[in-house]
């Protein structure tokens, strides 16, 4: 049976239709908008893995050249590996849908998105992330609430939901808000020097349309959605949660009330899980798994109970703390302009080139040809958190971090009359404790200064996390006189 709702959002009618396509999917739907039409399947394995101690969800997204009527470039004329496009609208789905499944729920898990249609006006990817919400909510997989999600502009002070491409390009600031009925859970974008009340304003106003996509959702499920599958809580053996308490508790909490390097406390912890062990070796037979579980339980109630009523982190740092910063310029005497950017224990070396117009990359996508003139490639080798690991091609958060990092530097360029070249920033991520994208902001714009290309002004960037328990909350607010280009959320200060 096929089954349909509708609501207005916008500008547009979204429509949102199941029991039609890919029916062997735990759960498939085909939402419209405008019309751009995408097709979302949820399957998951009807076993748990036993073997990992993580949720294993992978998330894909797909554009079809023949949405918009075009035939794929290239000698094979077939779409190839995703694109970075693909890989960015990808994220904005797993990223909301990730926290909302059961702690204890390990079934492989995978979500596809594929464009069918594509209107030149309304982009996808929030589309697919309304999609992916609903296909879970409906199936039988354990998802535990629906998401919506939009992309929020605004034009001559006018906030407008799912604005086209052209009104994007008109406006002052472009975010892309998913949430639940009652909980913002990711926020991305940028804006150009809009202020705090501006920014949100349009948080307001994207949860307001997020709730009427929660709600055609839960009308949905109401009457074609199944059975949830049954997840087990995971118990605590008492006994062994006891004799563990008994051992390690003070020893964690003296760690968490410790200032240590990253590397002082890995081991401390690592010697608490070691002693621990093999204690209740010969007690708890074959419970290593459970043991190391509740350590690491303790260590995380522990850390959040500090920063919650101390209003210190495990560093030392209270909430509004910035850790040590450093700044060198020309490093590297063949590039056209260097920094290096430590904080802390997170360090980018960032390099600036400049290129002819012939360097410019060409972007090939569902909407119509362009170039870039500027660009900034993100890189995090396994080293700079003292790992050894593969060095492959470029992985999905190294595309995502360097984007975040983009599109807060790209404001403060010069236009191509006043400075007609191409520019490249390349930042090495070299250590990494904290947010090496926001680090790459901060050494992106030292590199552009290096270099002498003539910004509109300097940037820095911020993370800002959020520990709550009930009504008691903390906000790390790091700086607020530092420019705020978060890990989802990038804008501009005034130029003064």
């Amino acid at each position: 049976m096929v089954t349909v709702k509708e609501v207005q959002i916008g500008k547009n009618t979204l429509k949102i239709e199941t029991g039609k396509l890919a029916k062997q999917s735990n759960g498939s739907v085909m939402v419209t908008y405008g019309e751009t039409m995408v097709l979302v399947t949820a399957v998951a394995s009807a076993e748990a893995r036993e073997d990992i101690d993580f949720f294993p969800l992978s998330v894909e997204y797909r554009e079809r050249a023949f949405a918009a009527g075009k035939i794929p470039g290239g000698f094979f004329k077939r779409e190839g590996k995703p694109t970075e496009k693909e890989v960015l609208s990808a994220r904005l789905i797993d990223r909301p849908i990730r926290p909302l499944f059961p702690k204890e729920y390990r079934n492989d898990t995978q979500l596809a998105a594929f464009v069918y249609s594509y209107d030149g006006e309304n982009d996808a990817d929030v589309i697919a992330a309304v999609g992916a919400s609903t296909a879970l909510a409906i199936s039988d997989i354990p998802f535990l609430e629906p998401i919506g999600e939009v992309r929020v502009g605004r034009v001559d002070g006018n906030y407008i939901v799912n604005p086209t491409v052209a009104e994007i390009e008109a406006g002052d600031l472009e975010l892309t808000v998913a949430g639940t009925a009652d909980s913002i859970m990711m926020v991305e974008g940028e804006s150009k020097e809009v202020n705090e009340d501006d920014l949100l304003g349009a948080l307001k106003f994207a949860h307001e349309e997020i709730k009427k996509i929660v709600k055609l959702q839960e009308e949905l499920v109401a009457e074609v959605g199944k059975a949830k599958m049954e997840v087990t809580p995971k118990e605590v053996d008492s006994e062994i949660y006891e004799a563990v308490k008994g051992l390690a508790y003070d020893r964690i909490k003296e760690t968490v009330h410790t200032v240590m390097a990253k590397e002082e406390r890995s081991a401390a912890n690592k010697s608490i899980n070691e002693d621990t062990l093999t204690a209740l070796e010969e007690q708890f037979p074959e419970k290593e798994d459970e043991i190391k579980e509740i350590i690491h339980d303790m260590e995380k109630d522990l850390m959040r109970e500090r920063i919650l009523n101390e209003g210190n982190r495990l560093d030392g740092r209270i909430l509004t703390e910035i850790r040590p910063i450093s700044c060198e310029l020309g490093l590297l005497p063949r590039t056209h302009g260097s920094s290096l950017f430590t904080r802390g224990e997170t360090q980018s070396l960032t390099t600036l080139t400049l290129g002819t117009k012939n360097d410019e990359q060409v972007i090939d996508g569902l909407n119509e040809e362009y170039k870039k003139r500027f660009i900034l490639h993100y890189n995090f080798p396994p080293f700079s958190v003292g790992e050894t690991g593969r060095y492959g091609g470029v992985g999905r958060r190294e595309i995502g971090h360097g984007n975040l990092a983009e599109r807060a530097l790209k404001f403060i360029t010069p236009s191509e009359e006043m400075f007609p070249y191409t520019i490249r920033l390349n930042s090495d991520i070299l250590e990494s404790n904290g947010s090496s994208s926001m680090a790459t902001v901060c050494a992106g714009s030292l590199a552009l200064m290096d270099g002498g290309v003539p910004v509109k002004c300097p940037i820095a960037g911020i993370a800002m996390g959020l520990v709550k328990e009930g009504e008691n909350f903390a906000i790390d607010r790091k700086s607020t006189r530092l420019n705020s280009s978060h890990t989802d959320i990038s804008r501009m200060p005034s130029s003064a």
